[in-house]
């Protein structure tokens, strides 16, 4: 069982926006945390392995200490000065980086053991067709590791946060809530929560640029289940995260709020999934 850090993951959380360096370093300590999840749900981290959405390189770079072969894909290189050069330091020949389309994956079917999604599929401009292309890349009896987040979470909204915490996304709707904090992130930066150095809002704003919603997939979790269906993949684990709020709750509560279709997307603070194909083997 990896063990899970959570001196050094907190440690690198703090430094992690100072590059891209720090901040696949960070994930290369939260990665245990998945990893942990993968051996909960019996998948074994061995053989051929794809990251599809790497990032910076940080996840790749863990899988990399257990399986055969891991290659971590992404479309902008911001692995080049982060996960290759962590791979070099750490010695980890069996790591690869390439520059690729997750809705295009350049692999034959059946390549992988293992295909790893996380917080990934929310920054795809069609969702669908990426759950296809890592379905096709799957070997038979592979295992896809899904996480990501409601959209209409704080966690899955993806954009910062007011001291005083009201959800701008949800009484104004998301195009209002983005256009507002780009104003704030000039004008008013003592309203938000986050430190400069954390919100990427303030930091495009001092540089003279706008920031872009990169939030292109609206993830709910009836949508996303249908989405995993239609890709022809199983789901063979599912665990969904609540909020620190509805933990509070009451358990018989907080399931009836984790389940309920009506409200669950609001208290979904993450989901993770294990994903085979139709038919294979358990």
């Amino acid at each position: 069982m990896r063990a899970i850090d959570e001196r050094a993951i907190q440690a690198h959380a703090d430094q992690r926006f100072r590059s891209e360096y720090d901040y696949a370093l960070f994930e290369y300590y939260r990665s245990a945390k998945v990893i942990a999840f993968l051996e909960r749900a019996g998948v074994a981290i061995r053989g051929r392995v794809l990251d599809a959405g790497c990032g910076g390189g940080g996840m790749p770079l863990s899988l990399a200490e257990e399986a055969r072969h891991v290659v971590g894909i992404d479309p902008i290189n911001r692995f080049g000065d982060a996960g290759v050069r962590l791979a070099r330091e750490r010695a980890l020949p069996n790591l690869h980086f390439a520059l690729a389309d997750g809705m295009a994956l350049p692999f034959a079917t059946g390549a992988f053991d293992l295909v790893l999604s996380h917080a990934v599929i929310e920054h795809v401009a069609d969702a669908p067709l990426y759950l296809r292309e890592c379905a096709r890349v799957l070997a038979k009896n592979g295992r896809v590791y899904l996480s990501t987040a409601p959209y209409l979470s704080f966690a899955g909204a993806h954009l910062p946060r007011l001291k005083v915490p009201v959800p701008l996304h949800l009484i104004f709707g998301r195009r209002v809530a983005f256009a507002t904090f780009q104003f704030l992130a000039r004008h008013a930066t003592w309203t938000l929560k986050e430190p400069a150095n954390e919100n990427s809002f303030i930091k495009l704003a001092r540089r003279g640029d706008i920031k872009e919603d990169d939030l292109l997939e609206k993830v709910r979790v009836a949508r996303l289940r249908s989405q995993i269906a239609a890709a022809g993949l199983r789901i063979v684990r599912e665990e969904l995260h609540v909020t620190a709020t509805v933990r509070r709750l009451p358990a018989a509560l907080a399931r009836r709020v984790r389940d309920s279709r009506a409200i669950q997307d609001l208290f979904i603070s993450n989901m993770e999934y294990v994903l085979a194909h139709n038919g294979a083997g358990a």
